[in-house]
């Protein structure tokens, strides 16, 4: 991965592109936080940051020029608070392929009055119920979501089903935001869950001990990279789904 630095951005590719706007071209570096952005001096109307790894749509200063953020192919998964106030001028907004999963993980875009372009396809959010009217009636100024059109029959339709106390409620109930991510502890209780029980381990050793033959140590080894515990069965009765387990974890107790 690459530092966004201020080296970088000078460095950069820069030309007038096709609608006449200046754009910073910031493809394909994999970066993994938006920051200096102070160094662009306010210089561009369009920046184009597609194929980076970044996770968190933030870090601009005060960029008043700035009216198209071009940010496909990332790892967006959150949208900062309070991106008027730095992108006071901002109109477009293309989020193609990342992986926004909530409908309430878009509401920080509903303080952003000047965005008429909105794109999501190929985030997760979009398979959510209601999942367009709700984003109508949270940017009721969009003009053009996921590159169509908005209808006045779907302004109609968003503002009847979120009006009043009940749609008030509505929108209450499916706008759930994902969970912060705190590093480090998701991570051991997904270690914690995967890995073998210490009746699991025991099970192995006493199979692998009691094997007569090399076929029957390949018998084991078969059964353990398909996720299987060989004498779980006896433990659990016949027929039990077999818990799927690391399967890295298995090989080391097999390579001991």
């Amino acid at each position: 991965m690459v530092k966004l630095s201020a080296e970088l951005i000078e460095q950069a590719a820069q030309y007038t592109n096709p609608v006449r706007d200046r754009e910073l071209d910031l493809r394909g570096y994999k970066i993994p936080v938006l920051e200096n952005l102070g160094a662009t001096l306010d210089q561009f109307d369009t920046i184009d940051f597609s194929d980076n790894e970044v996770r968190k749509l933030d870090g601009f200063p005060l960029l008043k020029r700035l009216k198209t953020v071009l940010i496909n192919n990332n790892r967006i998964c959150r949208i900062g608070e309070n991106l008027e106030q730095s992108l006071p001028n901002l109109k477009e907004l293309v989020l193609t392929s990342n992986n926004i999963q909530e409908l309430g993980d878009l509401d920080p875009l509903a303080s952003v009055k000047t965005l008429t372009l909105l794109s999501l396809l190929r985030n997760p959010v979009t398979n959510k119920k209601h999942y367009r009217l709700y984003v109508i009636n949270k940017l009721p100024q969009i003009r053009v979501l996921d590159f169509q059109k908005v209808k006045l029959k779907e302004r109609q339709e968003a503002e009847k089903m979120f009006k009043g106390k009940r749609g008030a409620q509505l929108a209450k109930d499916i706008a759930k935001r994902t969970k912060t991510f705190t590093p480090g502890v998701g991570l051991q209780a997904d270690k914690k869950k995967m890995g073998p029980s210490a009746a699991d381990v025991e099970a192995i050793k006493n199979a692998i001990a009691n094997a007569t033959s090399l076929a029957e140590v390949e018998r084991l080894k078969g059964l353990l990279q398909s996720g299987q515990i060989p004498g779980r069965e006896n433990r659990q009765g016949t027929g039990h789904i077999h818990h799927l387990c690391n399967l890295r974890c298995y090989h080391v107790i097999l390579d001991n």
